[in-house]
Parts: structure tokens; C-alpha cells; sequence
């Protein structure tokens, strides 16, 4: 059941004990102590909405940031990671495979602040070899959701 609530919840964050117990075929109380429990034990971390900010009148930019790092003896990117998202524009901090090390995903008001964060913290960091900077100039999914979907109407037309 719990691999089932982390799924809806996910899905939805806003659904009621009820509307997830009828949906588990379960218990109001049994979706509470699961929930509970999974919050307890550190599994669920928060909870988040998803905003479409080009339907606001708020100016927001998103970068996704590839960075090459030299790893840290005895704590390997650990330690680099931890210092590149303390900072407030990160709103992500992974580590990957492949041709770079981290993953991070920057938010600002502009490019040029966004770039002047790479420039300035980011760069300089000691361990940091290079970064390459992917500015996102639209979204159409994130997080399973579809952005700006267009309904159409698939009704059959009927002549009389």
C-alpha cells in the first residue's frame, strides 16, 4: 500500500485521506498512520506545487547546468555537491553518469543573473573543472504533468 500512496501523492500531493483511502481500498486511518510513517521515516520530504510561471506576470528563468568536478579525497562529490546547493538559486543538485559529474538546476529572475551566478559562485568553486549552461526557453512536461495541453474535441459531428 505505501508504494501505491507515494504514487498518488506524487501524482497529487492535494488529495484527502479520504479521496486516497477509497482510492487504496483502505481505511481513512490506516491512509493517516501510512502517511505518518512515511514522513517519520524521512521517505515523503515535502510537498510541492507545480507552477507554470509563463502564465504568471512573474519573470522567472530556468537553467539546467552540467558540471565536471574533481571529487574529494575521502568524500567524493559529496562535499562539492553540499557546497553548490547551499546556495538559493539551486533548486536541484544530482549526481550523474556520463560526461559531466553534477547536474544542477539554477532559478533567477534573468539569463544575465542566472549566468552571472555560474560565472561568480558557481566557477569559481575549487573543484569545479567546467560547467556547460542549457537555459530552458519553454516547458511542455515536468514531473509527469503536461504544460499547455490543447483539448480537442473528439466528438463525431452529426448531420441532420
Amino acid at each position: 500500500m505505501e508504494k501505491k500512496l507515494l504514487n498518488l501523492l506524487k501524482s497529487n500531493a492535494r488529495l484527502s485521506e479520504e479521496e486516497l483511502a477509497v482510492m487504496l481500498d483502505t481505511t481513512v486511518e490506516e491512509v493517516i498512520a501510512a502517511r505518518k510513517r512515511l514522513e517519520e521515516k524521512g521517505v515523503i520530504i515535502g510537498y510541492n506545487a507545480l507552477i507554470d510561471w509563463e502564465k504568471t506576470e512573474y519573470e522567472n528563468v530556468t537553467a539546467y547546468i552540467e558540471v565536471k568536478v574533481t571529487p574529494q579525497r575521502g568524500q567524493g562529490f559529496d562535499k562539492v555537491a553540499e557546497r553548490i546547493y547551499q546556495y538559493p538559486q539551486v533548486s536541484a543538485c544530482c549526481l550523474m553518469s556520463g560526461g559531466f559529474d553534477l547536474f544542477v538546476v539554477v532559478e533567477g529572475k534573468t539569463m544575465k543573473e542566472v549566468a552571472l551566478f555560474v560565472a561568480e559562485k558557481l566557477a569559481p568553486i575549487e573543484s569545479v573543472l567546467s560547467t556547460a549552461t542549457h537555459f530552458v526557453l519553454k516547458k511542455y512536461k515536468d514531473n509527469g504533468v503536461i504544460f499547455n495541453r490543447v483539448s480537442k474535441d473528439e466528438r463525431e459531428a452529426v448531420i441532420l
